[in-house]
């Protein structure tokens, strides 16, 4: 009975190591959402500049919503420039890029959008709905969405202007 009082600390303790193991060694990258193939979460966004826009409001076109925060270095720095680029070049082909910025200050998030010459409509998610509702566990991430209201495909890190390209493309 001894014995068995001894192992039970080990016993307990080892699916959770395990569990341990397999989240410090998986690629957050490679886990798949499963939004991917379903219809968007609704959202309204109240951006920095006054206006509003929604999913409803944006149907029939292909959108880009990209997930950033200010103090998001060097990620969201680095794509910055190309989601800016991606606005420009396609806004006129039925695209609509939107950021959410997320746990940030608004101080801080204008100047951000200052800094990059952002003009793509930007919004903070104040109390994180959007994020929560897409699923979203790290900055950047970005949901690319068909003109149908579907998840496209969903990238985490920072986006390049080839990514953006190819995967704008598919949706077009």
């Amino acid at each position: 009975m001894a014995t068995w009082k001894k192992l039970i600390v080990p016993i307990a303790i080892t699916p959770i190591l395990l569990l341990l193991a397999y989240g410090f060694k998986t690629n957050p990258r490679e886990v798949p959402s499963p939004l991917v193939g379903n219809s968007a979460p609704p959202f309204a966004l109240s951006s920095f500049d006054g206006g509003t826009t929604g999913l409803e409001q944006l149907r029939g076109t292909a959108i880009v919503l990209n997930f950033w925060a200010s103090w998001c270095f060097p990620a969201c720095f680095e794509e910055a420039p190309a989601l800016e680029a991606a606005w420009r070049a396609y806004k006129d082909r039925g695209v609509v890029v939107l950021g959410v910025d997320i746990q940030d200050r608004e101080a801080d998030a204008k100047a951000f959008i200052e800094r990059f010459k952002l003009s793509f409509p930007n919004g903070p998610d104040p109390h994180g709905k959007i994020s929560i509702d897409y699923g979203v566990y790290g900055v950047p991430e970005t949901f690319f969405i068909d003109r149908g209201g579907k998840i496209h495909y969903k990238h985490v890190g920072a986006l390049t202007k080839e990514i953006l390209k190819a995967k704008i493309e598919e949706m077009l």
